[in-house]
């Protein structure tokens, strides 16, 4: 070999060395890389939970918030352990409606149907009121039931069928009522208060519901201002998801026809005794009188 080629590859060994030190130097960074993006995480994933936390409870706040279902009062439309969502939006753009299935807190004035323990500590207290966010655990003063006649309504049992009445229209319930049950085996004849409403189970025979609270205050109604929300969806468990809708009995045009009037026809059954009352005491110079005619037909001036 020549001097030459000998100088050559003498100049090329350094380079191949150089290339060989830049590559480790190179994979080195990168795996301080992950190792960093790994300690990251581990710093991160707190401050994540404590954001999930915060926007599921803003959520659960105004928006949408699930609840268990602790008892039998609502078979078979809602089962015990069931888990719905409840909207809390929906009745800031209309109002409750006959047939809606809602949430309403019972505190200082129903009894609960269930009862529970107290929480032993703090940290049980916490986890409870956690599971009770998320609908884990039951609300004790939480309630659901379905409405039956919201204010001004006439709400009666039962007919000659046995059937419930509102505003003297027979509701059929067989779509959601327990099989075998009646109505109701206590008779009622309420006429709910402006801004209460009128709710009762779908299990009649096991529902602590309005007819249990007629001694009370509102003669068993629940004020408009105690509702959480409308149940719409059952979530859990999966093959039972269902939406929870108003069942048709409360569509019939008679009841909704005699709903919608009913102001009008208490403002016209108001207006008019005083109408007459104030025209019979009204002196009868100020009376205006029909007008006179002349033979010829043409009316004269009024005269009083």
């Amino acid at each position: 070999m020549s001097s030459e080629s000998q100088e050559h590859g003498a100049s090329r060994r350094p380079v191949e060395d150089e290339v060989d030190v830049v590559a480790e130097e190179t994979q080195k960074p990168a795996k301080g890389d992950k190792k960093d993006k790994k300690g990251s995480f581990w710093k991160e994933l707190p401050v994540l939970v404590v954001v999930a936390l915060v926007l599921a409870l803003i959520i659960k706040t105004f928006v949408i918030q699930a609840f268990y279902i602790p008892s039998e009062s609502m078979e078979n439309t809602l089962l015990k352990n069931d888990r719905v969502l409840v909207n809390k939006l929906v009745y800031h753009t209309r109002d409750i409606e006959r047939g809606d299935v809602v949430v309403f807190s019972g505190v200082d004035s129903w009894d609960g149907e269930f009862e529970m323990e107290e929480p032993s500590n703090p940290i049980a207290a916490f986890f409870r009121w956690v599971g009770t966010a998320f609908g884990v655990v039951p609300g004790e003063k939480d309630y659901i039931k379905r409405v039956i006649g919201v204010g001004g309504d006439h709400v009666k049992c039962c007919d000659d069928k046995g059937r419930i009445t509102v505003n003297g229209v027979a509701i059929d319930e067989g779509s959601y009522l327990y099989p075998g049950v009646k109505p109701s085996n206590e008779p009622f004849d309420i006429t709910v208060p402006k801004g209460r409403l009128w709710v009762m189970g779908d299990h009649r025979s096991v529902s602590l519901d309005s007819r249990w609270h007629t001694g009370d205050p509102g003669g068993g109604s629940i004020p408009v201002g105690q509702v959480i929300g409308r149940a719409f969806v059952i979530v859990w468990p999966f093959p039972r998801a269902t939406t929870l809708d108003i069942p048709a009995t409360f569509a019939q045009p008679a009841l909704q026809a005699l709903g919608d009037s009913a102001p009008l026809l208490a403002g016209f059954a108001l207006a008019t005794p005083l109408f007459l009352i104030r025209r019979r005491r009204l002196p009868g110079a100020l009376r205006l009188r029909r007008p006179r005619r002349a033979d010829d037909g043409a009316e004269l001036p009024w005269r009083r």
